[in-house]
């Protein structure tokens, strides 16, 4: 009997043109695909390299209502936060596979190098902040990007005496 249910299921489904998912992600197949983008923000390879596991039209939202573009972000990195610290290193501590999305629980550490960074004078003190990324996958290429980082911890950090 429970066959016979099934079987229905799946043909209701078919008939209403309603299809599971080619292929769902493994941790290791979703690591390859948003693992570049890590090594990307800990300098490890170019901003041509990590291009190419985005679309085109990638959105990376830092907050509910404004995204940033795949070139924003990437001249952002490049520019602004390899000249802050130039030895932040991004690392991947947990992902987790969800349909199209790939959560990552990620640890940032780096020792700004500039006079301010956060508006903190630099004082050779380091930060270690954890980051929260929600990617979300069309096609094998990371389509948008939602994340939190606990910037005012690695101020905490920064200011101590």
């Amino acid at each position: 009997m429970k066959n016979h249910i099934r079987v229905i299921l799946l043909l209701s489904g078919l008939m209403l043109g309603i299809s599971a998912p080619a292929h769902a992600l493994t941790n290791d197949e979703a690591k390859l695909i948003v693992g570049p983008f890590y090594d990307f923000l800990s300098g490890k390879i170019s901003a041509n390299e990590v291009k190419k596991v985005f679309s085109p039209d990638w959105k990376n939202y830092a907050s509910n209502t404004y995204s940033n573009t795949l070139d924003e972000t990437v001249g952002y990195v490049s520019g602004v936060m390899r000249a802050n610290v130039p030895d932040l290193e991004w690392t991947m501590m947990q992902v987790y596979v969800s349909d199209d999305k790939i959560i990552v629980r990620g640890k940032a550490n780096g020792t700004p190098k500039s006079s301010t960074f956060l508006g903190i004078p630099m004082s050779g003190k380091s930060f270690e902040i954890m980051s929260i990324d929600i990617h979300t996958v069309k096609d094998g290429k990371i389509s948008e990007s939602y994340h939190i980082e606990d910037w005012a911890g690695a101020m905490r950090q920064l200011s101590q005496n």
